[in-house]
Parts: C-alpha cells; structure tokens; sequence
C-alpha cells in the first residue's frame, strides 16, 4: 500500500467556511505587464471580503485596474491543504462620500473590529491602515488536498 494524495474541488459551501475561517489572504492584481501580489489582513462576511489598507501605490492602481484574484489558504502539510480563490472587482467606499459609500465604509469598520478591536479607534495598531476595501465573495473557486490510501 502507497499513500498518493487526493486533489478535490470544494464546494461554494466549504469555499465560504475557508474565507471565514482565515485573517490574512493574498491579492493579486495587475499594471501593464506586471503582475503583483500582496498580503492583507482581511475580515469575510455576509458574502463580502472585507479588509485594510493604506494610501500607496497598490491603491493607486486599484483605483483605475480594480479587478483582482484574492487567494486564501489554510495548510497543514504538502499534502493536506485547503485554497479558494475569488475574482473580482475591488471598491473602496469613501467614509465622506455618498450615504451608500458611508454605510459601507461603516460595515467594513464594524466587520475589521470583530478582528482587531481597536481598529479604527485611537487604539489601533495599524492607524495607517485607514482605507477599507470590500470585495464581493460570489465569483469563487476551491482545491483541495488530502492523503489517501492507494
């Protein structure tokens, strides 16, 4: 008997239960002919990747290129692991814009303190971090890795 690994599609269900179950997840996006990619710190909600971030030259691109794919992983071993990534457009709702933009900025402040309390209070530990992003989760994809016995 050898052991090989199994690779599996997750279903939407176990896709949400991995972004729930995960703070920090990765962004891809594109300028030109680069590619980049960064870690962020992140909250998954009501169907929604919410995050922060600061003014920069990420945000300056996202502001003219929003899509993006946001991958988050939960690995054990080589092979026994969990991956889902989302595809999607990227806003930033402007805490002074309209009333939508504000109810979704506050939504995203709410979302970020069930993570870091103090975010967004004299507390913080990242003050910086003052743009909240928010990604619609509805575009989704998951893999999955496991042993088995062959």
């Amino acid at each position: 008997m050898s052991n090989s690994p199994t690779f599996s599609v997750l279903t939407t269900a176990e896709c949400h239960a991995l972004l729930a179950s995960q703070h920090v997840g990765r962004i891809a996006f594109t300028f030109r002919d680069r590619v980049d990619i960064e870690p962020v710190h992140y909250v998954y909600r009501d169907g929604w990747i919410w995050g922060r971030t600061q003014h920069g030259a990420k945000v300056s691109v996202l502001a003219h290129h929003p899509w993006v794919a946001f991958e988050v992983d939960h690995i054990e071993a080589l092979f026994s692991w969990r991956s889902v990534v989302v595809h999607g457009r990227m806003e930033f709702p402007d805490p002074d814009g309209s009333t939508q933009d504000q109810e979704r900025y506050a939504m995203g402040v709410e979302a970020f303190r069930a993570l870091v309390p103090g975010a967004f209070t004299e507390h913080d530990p990242t003050p910086t971090r003052d743009l909240i992003f928010m990604l619609p989760a509805t575009e989704l994809a998951g893999r999955s890795a496991t042993m088995g016995t062959a």
